[in-house]
């Protein structure tokens, strides 16, 4: 259950923290590449080391009509994506412990009292197989996922959706990322930006980055944020 020792948050109030989920709440993109390569494989495409790149912080619509050609219809796009998205649920279903990304537990319980939110370009039967499968759903006071929006990541949409459902203006938004997608969305929307390099070592944008939530200077750097006057 989330901790509710307000003492224990070092963020200043008024601040609240968004944050993606693949890559972010668990180290998921290893299990993508291997299921979206599998996926494929069903349809005659090998997937090259360039298209797996390609994926990182993208809904599925667009993966699909990269991988599989732009000519596909609206429905078969969205076949194929849940197809996909089924495959990688099957081969988490066994192991999400073990990718959830080291010390979120303890982060999302110190920091249980800053209103809190997720906003991912993920599909809803994933983000609500992870909440509900890790039971992390009850510290997020928000989810936003790649449905809820016209508009997916890099576009700031998601995180502006965010940010008014935890009414907390923009500027006032702390964002953890893995992407440069993800980061791109987050300074457009007005936001700061804490980086977690389990995707890439540097995030061009991002305001400080850590190797996971064990870093201890994850809480020193919010310490020192301040409310926007």
């Amino acid at each position: 259950m989330p901790h509710s020792d307000t003492n224990a948050a070092p963020l200043a109030d008024g601040l609240a923290l968004i944050f993606d989920m693949d890559g972010v709440i668990l180290d998921s993109n290893p299990l993508h590449r291997e299921s979206w390569s599998a996926f494929s494989r069903r349809y005659g495409v090998e997937t090259t080391p360039a298209m797996l790149e390609r994926m990182y912080g993208r809904r599925n619509d667009q993966i699909v009509r990269d991988f599989f050609g732009t000519g596909l219809p609206e429905a078969e796009i969205a076949a194929r994506g849940a197809a996909k998205e089924k495959l990688y649920r099957e081969m988490l279903a066994s192991r999400i412990e073990e990718v959830l990304v080291p010390g979120i537990r303890d982060f999302l319980d110190r920091h249980g009292s800053v209103p809190m939110a997720i906003a991912t370009n993920a599909e809803p039967e994933n983000v609500n197989f992870v909440l509900d499968r890790a039971g992390l759903r009850g510290y997020f006071r928000v989810v936003v996922d790649g449905h809820q929006v016209t508009h997916p990541k890099p576009h700031p949409e998601i995180y502006l959706r965010a940010a008014e459902l935890l009414h907390t203006p923009p500027e006032n938004c702390i964002v953890v990322e893995d992407s440069i997608t993800g980061v791109e969305a987050a300074k457009a929307a007005g936001m700061r930006v804490l980086g977690i390099a389990t995707t890439y070592v540097n995030l061009p944008g991002a305001d400080a980055m850590a190797d996971n939530f064990c870093n201890g200077n994850i809480d020193a750097w919010l310490k020192a944020q301040q409310r926007a006057r």
